[in-house]
Parts: structure tokens; C-alpha cells; sequence
């Protein structure tokens, strides 16, 4: 006799189906709920993964490129510009007056060019503004320009500082360029640089937790289709049902596929971002400052007036570059011809700050290392030259100085042409990472195409496979 509390069979839990077919059709529900799950996780996973290699390898990211390399060009519109009004009618000199104004036209051009192209990348309205502010700046600073060559030709002075009104036309035209334009390009690689660390860090964190969920909920379709072929055979005494069967197959090749693929969108990402996006903004951020601090060596000789303050201005940003405590420019020299002097030097392990020593965390690529320490050796040389030169100028020998600057000196070394070589050094290691930049894109490009696709078209088939497994014993209840 059933004790009278008992509860009648079938009906112990109310959520469990009372009949076989019930819960054949329940356990197939499950199923296409736990496929429907992993198909969704997987398509929003690979609109992230192709977002976030979007924005890296073709909206921000290019535009922070471009926005460096118009850093770039202003400072060397204004070094040569500093080395065009020294040279005056002197034509001995390594370097030529012509030969300074084909390198400022040729750098006043690339920085219209570049400007042009950060308007166009621009999506915001204040970067757009900020573009426009600067093609208006650039406008000021040409006319300034213009005037202070024009005085400098009329006064046909030789090698050395300039008359008193081509000094002050050039001091507003380079406190232009340091106090507005570039300030504007620094804000425009500034904002595009936050947009692309952002993006980087949401993308990956979201792919990276696609791919978690993408394990999470193919362990459970799977689960669920091998709960399902048991309660079969358990019922129907079948001991496999191939269409059921295959449809586990597909969803675990769909599922380990999926993984995969987003494990290598994360490692294209890092590498993007990482190998290649941070270390050509450092190198870029470098290779501007360099050039400005070069040019700061030409207006130390050029407008002896400011002498004391470029000079100040140099090492700051010397030590921006590669920092070394010290409170002159003649202990810094020391210590970097000491540490960087030393043959055993392993790059890598030091712990060097500022935008070069950025780079000494950048090991992994492909000829990086030799060429970081040729880009060290070469610094390191450009200092002792620079050091040499105001040398000269603190022995009274300003007319050495001068030719030693811009590559006509007799003392067996010159300023600009080691300047030159450690510049050609710095473009090197920027082509490095800037193809591993570029391949890591299309890496990421070509990591996902075809999966827009591909994924419904196997949700149809896993889903076609379980309807087609689970119909014919459904069949059997009509």
C-alpha cells in the first residue's frame, strides 16, 4: 500500500516531463538552446576580435602614425629652417643654405600631407578642429618663415648669428611652432593613442571572455547531445544514432575551431598593439624630440641671446629620449658615454626611462635587438658631437663650432652628420616594428574572414543533424 504522502509516478518534480516523448523533446530543447548559445557567443566574439583590429590597424592606430610623422616633419621644418638662416651666404660648409631649404620644403610639404590625412582619419569634431587649427598655424608659421629667409638673403651675412631682425622674426616663428603647432600634433596622437589603448584593452578582455564562454557552452551542448543519446538508447535500445553523433562531431570541431581562432585574434592584438603599435609611437615621439633637441643645438649657435635656454632645453629633451640623472648637459654626456660606451652592454636588461628605453622591452621581433643597439651606438655618438660643439663655442671658437654643426669642421667629426646616422638608425628600427605592425593586421584581417559566414551555416547543419536524430522516435508516439 503507497504511503499516503507519496506523489504518483511521473509526477515527483514538476518540471521533469511525464512522458518519454516529453522529455525527448525537452533534451533536444536544451540542446538547441546550448548550440543557439555558442553560435551567438562565437559571432559577437569575432565582431569584437574584428573591431578591435579595426581600430588598431586602420582608423586610430594609422592615424597615430601619421600624426607622429607630422611631429616629426614641423620639428625638421624648424631645425632646417635654424640651419638655413646659420649657413648665410657661407658655402664651404658641409651642409649648404640650399641644401637646408630643400630639406624645409621637403618637411613642409610631408607635414601638410600629414595634417590633411589626420583631418581625414579624424571622427571627432575636436580632432577634425584641432587639424584645421594646425593648417592655419602652419599658414602663421610659413609667413614668419618666409620673412625671416628673405631678410636673412637681403643681409648676405656669413656663417654665424644673423642681423637683429631676421633673430626676431625666426623667435616668432619658433615660438609657434613649440607653443601652438606642436602642442596641436602632440594633442591629436595624444587622444588617438587613449582611443587605441582603450579599444585594445575592451576588445581583447572581450574575446578573451568569449573564448572562456565558448568552452563554457560547447562543454554543455556537448553534455546535453551525449545526455541525449543515452536517454535514446536507454528508451529506444538504439546504440548510436548517427545523425546525432555528427552533430556532436560538428560542435566540437566548431568549438575547438572557435577557441582557436580566438586565441590566435588575442595573440594578433597583443602583437598589434604591443610589438607594434606602442613601440612606433615611442619611436616616433623619439625620433621628433631628437630632432628637436638637434635643432636646439643650431639655435644655441644661431641666437647666442638664447643660448643658455636652448641649451637647458636640450637636455630635457635629451633625457626625455633616454634618461640619465644629471643637472647639465656635461653630466649627462658623461654618463651616457659611460653606460652606453660600456661592449658588454645588454640593452635588454637595463632599466633605461624615457621614450629609447621604452624600447628596450621590445627584444622579441626579428633583427630588433642588433638594430636597438646600433640606435644606442649612434645616440651615443650625436651626444659626444653635440658635447664637442659647445666645446668649441665655451673656448671662443664659434667659427669651429659652427662648421663642426653643420658638417664642415676640421676636428675629424661633425654634428649633423652623426645626427644623420642616428637618425638613419632610428628609421630602421621603425620599419621593424612597423611591419610587424602591418602583419599583425592583416593577420587579424584574415583571422576572421569567412566566419560571418561560416558560423550560421553550421548552427543550420549541428541544428539540421540533432531535428534529423530525434524525429524518427518522435515519430513513434504519433
Amino acid at each position: 500500500m503507497r504511503r499516503p504522502d507519496a506523489a504518483p509516478p511521473g509526477r515527483r518534480f514538476g518540471f521533469v516531463p511525464r512522458t518519454v516523448a516529453g522529455r525527448v523533446r525537452a533534451l533536444t530543447a536544451a540542446v538547441l538552446v546550448a548550440v543557439a548559445a555558442l553560435l551567438a557567443v562565437v559571432a559577437v566574439s569575432v565582431g569584437n576580435a574584428r573591431d578591435g583590429v579595426r581600430v588598431i590597424g586602420q582608423d586610430a592606430g594609422p592615424q597615430v602614425i601619421a600624426t607622429g610623422n607630422l611631429y616629426f616633419h614641423l620639428t625638421n621644418m624648424d631645425a632646417q629652417l635654424a640651419n638655413a638662416l646659420l649657413i648665410g651666404r657661407t658655402q664651404d660648409l658641409g651642409m649648404r643654405r640650399d641644401d637646408a631649404l630643400r630639406r624645409f620644403d621637403a618637411s613642409r610639404l610631408a607635414a601638410g600631407d600629414a595634417l590633411l590625412k589626420a583631418a581625414k582619419l579624424a571622427d571627432e569634431t575636436t580632432e577634425d578642429e584641432t587639424a584645421r587649427e594646425s593648417l592655419n598655424a602652419l599658414a602663421r608659421y610659413e609667413r614668419l618663415a618666409g620673412q625671416a629667409l628673405l631678410l636673412d638673403e637681403r643681409a648676405d651675412h656669413a656663417a654665424g648669428p644673423p642681423p637683429a631682425e631676421v633673430i626676431a622674426y625666426y623667435r616668432q616663428a619658433t615660438d609657434l611652432m613649440k607653443l601652438d603647432l606642436l602642442p596641436k600634433a602632440y594633442n591629436l596622437t595624444l587622444d588617438n593613442g587613449t582611443l587605441v589603448r582603450h579599444t585594445y584593452e575592451s576588445e581583447r578582455g572581450a574575446v578573451m571572455a568569449g573564448q572562456v564562454l565558448v568552452y563554457v557552452f560547447g562543454a554543455i551542448a556537448l553534455g546535453l547531445l551525449a545526455a541525449l543519446q543515452l536517454y535514446l538508447f536507454a528508451r529506444f535500445r538504439r546504440m548510436l544514432n548517427p545523425a546525432l553523433a555528427l552533430s556532436a562531431l560538428l560542435t566540437l570541431v566548431l568549438a575547438g575551431a572557435s577557441a582557436v581562432m580566438l586565441n590566435g585574434q588575442m595573440d594578433h592584438l597583443r602583437t598589434a598593439k604591443g610589438d607594434g603599435f606602442d613601440s612606433l609611437l615611442s619611436l616616433s615621439r623619439a625620433r621628433a624630440i631628437s630632432t628637436s633637441a638637434n635643432a636646439d643645438e643650431t639655435r644655441f649657435l644661431l641666437d647666442p641671446g638664447r643660448a643658455d635656454t636652448y641649451e637647458q632645453v636640450y637636455l630635457s629633451k635629451s633625457q626625455s629620449v633616454l634618461y640619465r640623472p644629471a643637472d647639465n648637459l656635461d653630466r649627462y654626456n658623461e654618463a651616457i658615454q659611460r653606460d652606453l660606451g660600456n661592449p658588454n652592454l645588454d640593452p635588454q636588461r637595463q632599466r633605461f626611462l624615457g621614450f629609447l628605453g621604452r624600447e628596450a622591452g621590445y627584444g622579441a621581433l626579428p633583427g630588433q635587438p642588433g638594430a636597438y643597439r646600433d640606435v644606442l651606438r649612434r645616440y651615443r655618438a650625436f651626444q659626444q658631437s653635440d658635447s664637442r660643439v659647445r666645446a668649441l663655442v665655451r673656448a671662443g671658437q664659434s667659427d669651429r663650432a659652427i662648421a663642426a654643426r653643420l658638417g664642415g669642421g676640421t676636428g675629424g667629426f661633425s654634428s649633423d652628420r652623426d645626427f644623420t646616422a642616428y637618425d638613419a638608425s632610428m628609421q630602421r628600427l621603425f620599419k621593424i616594428h612597423h611591419d610587424a605592425f602591418t602583419k599583425a593586421v592583416d593577420d587579424g584581417e584574415k583571422g576572421t574572414r569567412g566566419w560571418n559566414a561560416g558560423v550560421p551555416i553550421a548552427g543550420l547543419v549541428i541544428i539540421g543533424l540533432v531535428l534529423a536524430g530525434v524525429r524518427p522516435r518522435l515519430a513513434e508516439y504519433r
